[in-house]
């Protein structure tokens, strides 16, 4: 340990011997029950939250067609463009207005272009549009050895925790 540094300090998401205290089904009660502990001077520092049993998630959001695509490209070059003429409008002196109208202009054109492209390069394949997260289905709550003790007697006293150490 470095001399002036605290515990963590080149590790904050570490614990030296961690043990479990609780395991829920959701981050709002691994949450509620650190805050708790918080609440009751708890030294929450020795505390951690780890979701554990990850999964993927893939929310469908829609159905692709070639004029979605389009639009998706032409909005999204639109804005491209925007950035791209202001940024040439700063060192210009004259026909700032033109310069950021020409260049949302060859955005919305060249946005449209790759979108189609990219969508013709799948050939079909994947025609919806989705949300993609990790998430974790359970939340453990890890305190440090030497204040386990202690943390499992104040969260014996939350009303209505009844938490599966070995869920």
């Amino acid at each position: 340990m470095t001399p002036g540094l605290p515990r963590n300090a080149a590790n904050p998401l570490r614990l030296e011997f961690p043990q479990s205290l609780a395991v829920y089904d959701d981050y709002a009660s691994a949450q509620k029950a650190v805050d708790f502990l918080s609440d009751k001077e708890f030294p929450v520092e020795n505390c951690m939250i780890v979701g554990t049993d990850l999964k993927r998630v893939e929310r469908i959001t829609g159905r692709l067609t070639t004029g979605r695509v389009a639009l998706g490209g032409l909005v999204s070059g639109v804005w491209l463009g925007l950035f791209i003429g202001l940024v040439f409008a700063l060192f210009t002196d004259q026909g700032a207005l033109a310069v950021i109208i020409s260049t949302m202009v060859i955005g919305a054109l060249f946005g449209v272009v790759w979108a189609l492209v990219g969508y013709a390069a799948t050939r079909g394949q994947r025609d919806f549009s989705s949300v993609t997260s990790v998430v974790a289905t359970k939340y453990e709550v890890l305190v440090e050895h030497k204040v386990a003790a202690q943390a499992r007697e104040l969260l014996a006293q939350l009303p209505g925790a009844t938490p599966n150490p070995f869920a």
